[in-house]
């Protein structure tokens, strides 16, 4: 019997044994298997992180800690302008003669474009304008052949044919071939700073003549691509650094160009513009600060034109002293699909005004704030919403009689008004302007790259007494009019036919607040004067290269 119990015993041991070994094989066998998994995907994160940094290392050599803003309508335009090319990236590359030209900068661009304007607020009439605008434009430029020295000249030529408004003095959009560009440059492609900690070498440049750029976010200082004519200048440019690196300074000593219709331009002897801006990088993962100083000096005894080339009235022959400071910063938060811009903007001087048949000297005190939040989806069609708000002060204008009171209105120096409004009817002075917009590229399978945006503005005076300048010069000092100047609605849609051709339409509603109704129908002959307005456009650009 003890026997048989023993044996028992023994084999239920053994198949306890038995089944325990198997269960740890199993587990051993598990645990490996996770082990495995583990090891496998730590692998590949390493080879993420590795495809992660060759990619922001690629991205680093090509752009250096140059990141680009995403808000609406602030690209500055290039250097040369976009419409120029290589002259041995171009079509001439197929002739031996041009296979290895690579010191020739070539440029040739047209626009033509046709505009509906039913009931125009910047004109004092209700009417129907339907004005065809063309612009003709050449680039020649010389580097690397003969540096430090290189050379440049751009030709333009702005005429409106169709319109139903006098050609004489209307400077928008009418300006005959002129140069609008010719300088001189010394160019160092490394100048006596160090490279950045990127190891990018520091080029520096100065150029004397005449000169059509951007800079900042285009506000104070812009070529006004959407206008028919261009602001200009002449005078000295000088840059130290370009966009990959750390940091940027750029200077000027300027004298802008006035600009007459038909007969040939000249230089404004009246005004000095000075100015120096800064771009710091160093940390433009997160953020990127521009700083800049501005200084617009005008000597009232030397006035001779207005800027449509009328010769000056009494009150704009005073003298002005302007000082502008602001701080700009923009960039994208990290891990997110948000990015920002915003400035604040300061002025500071002194004016004369005309009292009577006497000139005073009056304070000026201005500022101009504006701020755009935007979030980009991840979608094929990349769309991007904002929103924004812009503040340009007013000048607090008495109600009657000599106005002796400090001046307030922001001036916008040589600014851009789009994309104010897409009508034209706002710009930088007197203005409160809340915007939401999006912006995306629809994926159409036989037309590529197509862009569209489309946005919705409210806007309001600063300064119920002071103008709307776009609109006609209307002004009630009273201020009984009120703010409302309106809302407008604006749809665009570009389309890149091919290398050397593209198309844009475009179409903006205004509804008009209770300021324009109540002075736009203050006008002689205007009492009926309808509360909205259309404007549509088609535009077409031809390139030569």
């Amino acid at each position: 019997m003890q026997v048989k119990k023993l044996s028992l015993a023994l084999a239920t041991a053994g198949l306890w044994w038995l089944g325990s070994s198997v269960a740890f094989a199993q587990e051993l066998q598990v645990t490996e298997s996770s082990v495995d998994s583990a090891q496998q995907q730590e692998k590949i994160n390493a080879r993420l992180a590795e495809i992660a940094a060759e990619e922001k290392a690629a991205k680093l050599a090509a752009n250096g800690h140059f990141v680009d803003r995403r808000s609406y309508g602030t690209q500055k335009e290039t250097d040369p302008p976009r419409y120029v090319r290589q002259a041995n990236k171009t079509w001439l590359k197929d002739f031996d003669s041009f296979a290895d030209v690579d010191w020739l900068d070539l440029g040739l661009e047209y626009r033509a474009r046709y505009e509906y304007r039913d009931n125009d607020f910047r004109r004092r009439d209700e009417n129907l304008d339907q004005p065809i605008l063309l612009r003709t434009r050449a680039f020649v430029g010389v580097k690397n052949i003969l540096d430090p020295l290189r050379f440049a000249i751009e030709l333009q030529d702005s005429r409106r044919n169709n319109g139903d408004y006098t050609r004489e003095f209307d400077t928008r959009d009418i300006n005959y071939l002129h140069v609008l560009q010719g300088y001189f440059e010394l160019n160092f492609k490394d100048s006596f700073l160090d490279k950045d900690d990127l190891g990018n070498a520091r080029p520096a440049w100065v150029r004397y003549g005449r000169h059509a750029w951007e800079a900042i976010d285009r506000r104070l200082i812009a070529r006004n691509e959407w206008r028919n004519t261009t602001n200009n200048f002449q005078g000295w440019r000088g840059n130290i650094g370009d966009k990959k690196n750390d940091w940027q300074l750029e200077w000027f000593a300027v004298q802008p160009i006035q600009r007459f219709t038909r007969e040939n331009d000249e230089v404004n002897k009246s005004q000095d513009f000075y100015g120096v801006i800064g771009d710091y990088r160093g940390w433009s993962d997160y953020v990127t600060f521009e700083p800049y100083y501005l200084l617009l000096k005008q000597d009232g005894d030397k006035v001779k034109y207005d800027t449509d080339g009328r010769p000056a009235v009494a009150s704009a022959k005073v003298d002005r002293e302007i000082h502008t400071g602001g701080l700009r910063v923009y960039g994208n938060i990290p891990g997110t699909q948000f990015d920002y811009d915003a400035s604040y903007i300061k002025q500071w001087g002194d004016v004369q005004r005309l009292v009577g048949a006497s000139l005073i000297k009056v304070d000026h005190d201005a500022y101009a704030y504006n701020a755009e939040i935007g979030y980009s989806f991840k979608h094929p069609w990349k769309p991007r919403f904002s929103v924004f708000y812009g503040v340009a002060s007013g000048d607090r204008t008495t109600p009657s009689g000599a106005d002796r009171t400090d001046s307030g209105r922001f001036d916008r120096l040589f600014g851009f008004a789009r994309p104010w409004s897409n009508d034209d009817y706002i710009q930088m002075e007197n203005i409160r302007t809340p915007k939401i917009r999006l912006e995306f590229e629809p994926k159409i399978a036989f037309l590529d790259r197509v862009q569209v945006d489309t946005g919705f503005s409210w806007y309001q005076l600063d300064q119920a007494s002071d103008r709307w300048n776009a609109g006609a010069n209307l002004q009630d000092r009273t201020g009984r009019s009120g703010k409302d100047l309106g809302k407008e609605y604006d749809l665009r849609i570009r389309f890149p036919i091919n290398q050397y051709a593209s198309l844009n339409l475009g179409y903006a509603h205004f509804w008009a607040g209770d300021f324009v109704k109540t002075t736009s129908r203050r006008v002689a002959g205007q009492s009926d004067r309808a509360a909205d307005s259309d404007f549509f456009y088609t535009e077409l650009t031809l390139l030569g290269f």
